[in-house]
């Protein structure tokens, strides 16, 4: 009697799907939570930031560009002045609310510190 591998393996059964299952729901899961959600929050910040600017800010463009909001206009675009009579026309998706943010902060504590002197 000789005993095939094939017959041991088969009549051992097969094994169940349930583990392979919940490892992939998982992993699903996580990257929703540590991906998908934290970048979809971001997305709106920075949509309710580029709506709320005003004329007058000093922002900061997703370029580099450092300017003053000049002008407001209704077709969703900025005029900013960069240099003294120097105006651009930017969307203002264009506008970086991480750059502004530093910016201001870094500004804020510079009027601080020599206001303390």
């Amino acid at each position: 009697m000789f005993v095939n591998l094939a017959t041991v393996l088969l009549q051992a059964g097969s094994p169940s799907p349930m583990p392979s299952l919940f490892i992939m729901v998982g992993m699903i899961v996580v990257m929703y939570f540590f991906m998908i959600r934290p970048q979809a929050k971001r997305a709106k910040e920075q949509k309710k930031f580029a709506e709320s600017i005003n004329a007058g800010e000093r922002v900061i463009t997703s370029a580099g560009i450092h300017g003053t909001i000049n002008r407001v206009n209704d077709d969703g675009t900025l005029q900013i002045e960069v240099g003294r009579g120097t105006f651009m026309t930017i969307e203002r998706s264009a506008v970086s609310m991480e750059m502004t943010n530093a910016y201001k902060k870094k500004t804020e504590g510079t009027v601080v510190a020599s206001e303390t002197k």
